[in-house]
């Protein structure tokens, strides 16, 4: 499967290009090397032309990409000694959730995530990363193990949206959703989101209410997705592209909402284009917001979660919006 999204074309065909040159060149020893360099120069203002100017639905399509890291690769180059804990002890283990026990810089967390399949079997037992109740429960069990035993939490959210079957309906999916909420809202210890794909709706915010919300620079974060909008508004899933540009869903959108504290910057190209260095950036920025908040006590940790999540949003009273007709 090609790593290129559409937009990238170009650039896939310039280094074609370069490559193709460099390797007629050597073969024939020829010197090329004006040439290359032209070329490559090109090249970099090509690369700063497309991704210094990426639309909502690019960003998407990035989000989306079938290479992006996901939580399970990216643990082991932040945190060391990871121990997977597993179940809810009520029902199942719901593989759409992953977390455990880690250092970060040798300080103990707990790590909670969503965890998207890497090819199409891996996919269906992830249940392409949107959970189950059980999953919800799962990572809550995490959680308030880690509020118990005053760890930091860190969770990592990638998922389109919590499973909309009827199974999951049937063992409490709304629920399990909000008791998340509820909960962590409550917890005494410091809580660090990281939104490293898509983010959508009640199953990313399941595991997304925290005293610091980050974004990778490609990420994107939504009350519903963009296909699921379309399909409101238009009928038609496959006006995405256009939703997408409408709903503001990227990374410097919610930073200028203060939905969010932090963007992660990411290579040119992708997260996956060079998973050690995203992996570096990540840890940066998690050990930054860490010792900033370690310095709170329990109290006002709760108290700087409320009034994260209260300053969120502009609201007018009855007689503003009277005199506003």
């Amino acid at each position: 499967m090609s790593n290129e999204l559409p937009f990238e074309k170009p650039l896939a065909e310039l280094r074609k290009k370069i490559d193709e040159l460099k390797k007629f060149g050597s073969e024939r020893e020829i010197d090329f090397t004006d040439e290359i360099g032209r070329l490559e120069v090109r090249y970099q203002e090509l690369e700063q032309e497309i991704y210094g100017n990426m639309s909502a639905a690019q960003i998407m399509h990035m989000a989306r990409h079938h290479a992006r890291p996901t939580t399970l690769d990216y643990i082991p180059h932040i945190f060391t000694d990871f121990i997977e804990l597993h179940g809810d002890r009520v029902f199942a283990d719901d593989l759409a959730i992953v977390g455990g026990l880690a250092k970060l810089n040798g300080v103990p967390v707990t790590v909670v995530g969503h965890q998207r399949g890497k090819d199409t079997k891996d996919n269906i037992q992830r249940f392409f990363g949107s959970p189950h109740p059980e999953g919800f429960r799962k990572a809550l069990r995490f959680m308030q193990q880690a509020n118990k035993f005053g760890r930091p939490i860190i969770t990592f959210i990638d998922t389109k949206g919590a499973y909309p079957g009827d199974t999951a309906e049937e063992r409490g999916q709304s629920e399990a959703i909000a008791r998340n909420l509820h909960e962590m809202a409550m917890f005494g210890v410091p809580i660090i989101c990281v939104v490293i794909g898509e983010g959508g709706s009640g199953g990313a915010l399941a595991l997304g209410v925290g005293n610091r919300v980050l974004m990778l620079e490609n990420a994107i974060y939504s009350v519903i997705s963009p296909n699921g909008a379309a399909s409101i508004l238009w009928k038609d899933a496959s006006k995405a592209d256009q939703a997408a540009e409408a709903m503001k869903i990227t990374a410097k959108d919610l930073l200028g909402f203060g939905v969010i504290e932090d963007i992660i910057p990411e290579p040119h190209g992708g997260a996956h284009r060079d998973l050690a260095a995203q992996s570096e950036s990540i840890k940066e920025a998690l050990w930054r917001h860490m010792q900033e908040l370690k310095t709170l006590s329990s109290a006002e940790l709760i108290e700087d979660r409320y009034a994260k999540f209260r300053k969120i949003g502009k609201f007018a009273s009855a007689a503003a919006l009277s005199q506003a007709e």
